[in-house]
């Protein structure tokens, strides 16, 4: 059964960090590379970043280029998101989900061939 699971999330301050986990089972990761993406109320969701699990080759959309770094750890079929300086436009709920990995060429990709997605963790960047 595949199974992503995300944690992580919660309430941080804005200028604060958080790091996200997406856990895999059920499935082959090296034949896939894993995104996350976010969803605020009222505005389109959004790719976020992106690794090809097989050569470890990263994907970001151009807006949180710099804040945002994915990262994995193989071993334990974990994927992580590493979010710093964090504002209040930056909550959401953030998924994170599976692609083919001869899909990816872009961020963009990552929501055009998403084939799974966890459940979501919510993020909240308030004082």
């Amino acid at each position: 059964q595949v199974q992503l699971v995300e944690s992580g999330g919660g309430l941080v301050q804005p200028g604060g960090s958080l790091r996200l986990s997406c856990t895999a089972s059920g499935f082959a990761l090296d034949n896939y590379a894993i995104g996350w993406f976010r969803e605020a109320p009222g505005k389109k969701r959004e790719g976020v970043a992106c690794i090809d699990i097989s050569d470890g080759t990263t994907y970001y959309s151009d807006s949180l280029k710099g804040r945002f770094t994915i990262s994995s750890d193989n071993a334990r079929d974990t994927v992580y998101l590493q979010m710093a300086s964090l504002k209040p436009e930056d909550t959401a709920v953030y998924y994170c989900a599976r692609v083919p990995a001869a899909v990816v060429f872009n961020i963009a990709s990552l929501l055009d061939g998403m084939d799974f997605a966890g459940k979501g963790t919510l993020v909240t960047v308030s004082s």
